[in-house]
């Protein structure tokens, strides 16, 4: 019964499973209607491109290029999204990810560094506390940054966030570091190797234009350092907490909404590379940000940093270097284009491609600023410059700590990561001294107590403190407030502050340092300006002689404006240190080889997609940090001396690891421009410009006498005119300028009004076609004050246009023209005498 029963129902459920359902009429007509209409416009708006170009009889590359474009996009998604991923699965289980083949230089620091150690604990405790900070982040967006942007700018009124959201993945510290040696017993120093990978949803909108935009993932890795001084015998133990970055962090940012055009290719780079600029105003190397424990005044020190010390490289000549240029599919080899990039924390220069030579000599000198040396080194990279991506040749890290137990080293070193090589360098420490006992010998050793140039090898660093202004004028509308800024300059090195909106008393607390070429006769002007109106809110002119009389050369209180309010005022504290180099007694047999660390990574690892760091090299305008050199015009007072020298007279002595994967960031491959670092004290690292055009000189000069005049002349009208506070300059026409070509030249004119070498502070000609005696007859201004235009120079270059990417673009000449003229209100009309470099002013009297 059982089975019977079983199978009834079995059977009459399959005899309906077999029976068909008759079917409703037009069932099998049935049409999706919104499908359909989706696949016509899809298929429409594909032929729409295509038909378009069609009719309006455009070639079909078109259609080819933006096919590329389309897939270069979704290749870097990919790519973007696949990197994501293996950093994620490294924080979820880091020891089947290594199992599974994680590169070396993704491997965290520990695994390289002995001295580096876990910090497992410290993960735990951020973990456990992730919720907490991401409440505090949000509540920071919401109260602080939300008010703040909604403030800056009529337009952002609107602004708001939407979402903000850090996501589940905390912060990790890969590694610490410990430094006991060569400290102050006062300070505890730790090296934090954080990597913060985070699936974050920020979404921000202004309403007012209906604009959307945002981030849906953040990936950020570098090097912070985390200072504890002083240490105190009274609770907390610790005055103030300092926290910076030694050098730019590595960032990777997705967008959403209206800023995912920043994704494209090409845009992805320059969005990041921005915003590493601005964490670099802030964060990196100079900059830091300081968490006082205790009082103000124990901590007023650690706001005005002073230097470490100064490193004077001296970028000599190579020998030995590998050929890389290969012709005819590698069948013939030749030789390479060598140059260098050398590296000192934050600060990068660049050194002059030496063309088709295997032992090159640069014969440059830099000189950088060393701020933390335990943990910072000397890097130096040789490359052979080529079109499409330059090969490495090389690498050399030196330990700073042993160039300051030195004092000087003059030696050849071995390359790394090459089969051969060998790179000459000379490195002096100099120490920054609080007294001017020893300043005419520093003088008389730079040769800079005979020269009246202003620019050189340096003699002292001017180390400022820019605090704030009170009372500052409401600028040209009456009863508003200005946005001020302060643009300080000694010479032609510049430098700015950021903007304070919308404020008469405003507050900056920032560092600025300049190297100084001869402080007895050089002096410091500071300009507050309004940035809205470009109008000066007042001046003041300091004569870095003064500081050489006053109590530690340091001076700190409330400036008097000139050209502004009865009580407008600006607090600085300005100190002056001599750069000496300390000779150390040795005995007659005693050797020493500089430090070397070798690179912990593969050049497969530097391959890395690292983005760019030159945009901030020090001396560009808009940053805090000093120019690392001072701009060359020496000329050739102090070419240096080159010594003979045997290339195996020093060997490369004792090594040691210790070279992080962070420290390739300014690789050329990656570089958005390869421009040479002006050298201070070398006629070989003149511009390129400048050395060409002395070489077409000595081409045209053939055994034969040049004029007084070879370059040619250009006449000028220079006045100002007080109803219009503005300088007035004709440029009427030149003669007997060179020719750069067999048809002549296509000269125009460009003029600055120095130090302001802004890109809105150009002025140009138009461009004469084919001839050596151009007639211009073009009249610009430029919006200054005549006591202001006193203390500056007018820098006018006469260049050669050439055609679009033509070979034939460069300089014919140039001039400065000192503006510290009793006639400079009546005005003059003069020919001026062009020259290679502009480094000899004519004065106007």
């Amino acid at each position: 019964m059982s089975s019977a029963g079983g199978e009834g129902p079995e059977a009459g459920t399959g005899r309906a499973g077999g029976r068909s359902e008759p079917e409703a009429p037009g069932s099998a007509l049935s049409v999706d209607l919104p499908g359909l209409l989706g696949q016509l416009a899809r298929s429409f708006a594909l032929l729409l491109p295509v038909y378009a170009l069609g009719y309006l009889g455009l070639s079909f590359s078109w259609v080819l290029l933006a096919l590329g474009l389309l897939a270069w996009c979704r290749r870097s998604r990919g790519l973007k999204a696949s990197r994501l991923c293996r950093a994620l699965a490294l924080l979820e289980d880091e020891e089947q990810a290594v199992r599974l083949g994680v590169r070396a230089c993704d491997l965290p620091a520990w695994v390289h560094f002995p001295d580096t150690e876990r910090a497992e604990w410290l993960n735990k405790t951020v973990k456990h506390m992730w919720p907490f900070i991401c409440q505090f982040i949000e509540k920071l967006f919401r109260e602080t940054i939300e008010p703040a942007v909604r403030g800056a700018n009529a337009h952002l009124s609107t602004f708001s966030f939407t979402k903000v959201d850090v996501g589940q993945q905390p912060l990790r510290v890969n590694g610490v570091k410990v430094y006991t040696e060569n400290v102050d017993k006062r300070q505890i120093i730790l090296d934090l190797q954080i990597s913060f990978v985070g699936n974050c949803e920020i979404d921000l909108e202004i309403k007012r234009y209906f604009c959307r935009a945002g981030v849906k993932s953040i990936q950020i890795h570098g090097t912070m350092r985390v200072i504890l001084e002083p240490l105190i015998g009274d609770m907390p133990l610790v005055g103030a907490l300092s926290i910076f970055f030694l050098r730019k962090p590595l960032l990777e940012i997705n967008w959403t909404g209206l800023t995912n055009l920043l994704d494209i290719p090409g845009l992805n780079g320059l969005s990041d590379t921005i915003i590493l600029d601005i964490i670099s105003n802030y964060l990196v190397l100079p900059n830091r940000i300081t968490v006082p424990l205790v009082s103000e005044v124990q901590i007023a020190q650690l706001r005005f940093p002073i230097p470490k010390g100064v490193l004077r490289i001296h970028f000599i000549e190579a020998q030995d270097l590998q050929g890389k240029d290969t012709y005819l599919k590698g069948l013939v080899k030749g030789k390479s284009d060598p140059y260098g990039i050398i590296r000192v924390g934050n600060q990068i220069f660049q050194s002059k491609v030496i063309k088709e030579n295997l032992s090159p000599k640069w014969n440059e000198i830099y000189e950088a600023l060393v701020y933390e040396h335990p943990g910072q080194e000397l890097e130096i990279e040789l490359f052979d410059e080529d079109p499409d991506k330059d090969d490495f040749l090389g690498s050399l890290m030196i330990d700073l700590i042993e160039v300051e137990k030195e004092r000087l080293l003059d030696e050849w070193f071995t390359l790394d990561e090459v089969a051969k090589g060998k790179l000459h360098l000379k490195l002096e420490w100099l120490t920054l001294m609080p007294d001017a006992t020893d300043l005419d010998k520093v003088l008389a050793d730079i040769r800079a107590d005979k020269d009246q140039a202003n620019d050189g090898l340096s003699s002292a660093l001017l180390i400022l403190y820019l605090d704030s202004a009170r009372n500052l004028p409401s600028g040209k509308k009456i009863n508003s407030n200005p946005n001020p800024l302060v643009q300080m300059s000694v010479g032609h090195k510049a430098q700015e502050s950021k903007i304070r909106y919308k404020t008469s008393e405003p507050v900056w607390e920032e560092n600025f340092t300049f190297f100084i070429h001869n402080p007895k006769r050089q002096d410091l002007e500071v300009e507050v300006k309004d940035e809205q109106h470009q109008c000066s809110l007042g001046s003041l002119r300091i004569p870095l002689s003064q500081l050489l009389t006053s109590d530690n050369m340091t001076i700190n209180q409330r400036f008097q404006l000139s050209n502004s309010g009865p009580n407008s005022t600006l607090k600085m504290k300005i100190a002056l240190r001599v750069l000496q180099l300390e000779k150390q007694e040795r005995p007659p047999d005693y050797q020493h080889s500089a430090q070397v660390k070798r690179p912990s990574v593969s050049k497969e690892g530097r391959k890395m997609p690292i983005k760019s760091q030159m945009s901030a090299s020090p001396g560009t305008g808009g940053t805090n940090t000093a120019p690392s050199t001072p701009v060359m015009g020496v000329g050739d007072k102090l070419v240096m001396e080159e010594k003979p020298q045997a290339p195996e007279a020093s060997p490369l002595g004792q090594r040691d690891l210790g070279r992080s994967s962070s420290s390739l960031l300014a690789s050329p491959s990656h570089m958005a421009a390869k421009e040479p670092t002006p050298s201070i004290a070398s006629d070989i690292s003149l511009p390129i410009a400048t050395q060409e055009l002395r070489q077409r000189l000595r081409q045209l000069e053939n055994g034969t006498t040049l004029g007084q005049s070879p370059l040619g002349q250009i006449q000028l009208t220079i006045r100002h005119s007080s109803q219009r506070n503005k300088l007035i300059v004709v440029v009427h026409s030149c003669r007997n300028l060179i020719a750069f070509s067999e048809d002549g030249s296509d000269p125009y004119v460009r003029m600055y009004l120095l130090p302001d070498k802004r890109r809105s502070g150009r002025r140009k000609t138009h461009v004469s076609k084919k001839t050596l005696n151009p007639v211009f007859d073009q009249s610009f201004d430029f919006s200054v004050s005549l006591p202001e235009v006193q203390r500056r120079t007018l820098d006018v270059a006469v260049k050669n246009s050439g055609g679009f990417l033509s070979k034939d673009k460069g300089l014919l000449g140039k001039v400065l023209v000192a503006l510290a003229s009793e006639e400079l209100a009546k005005g003059w009309t003069q020919w001026y005498d062009l020259t290679e470099d502009g480094t000899r002013p004519q004065v106007i009297t």
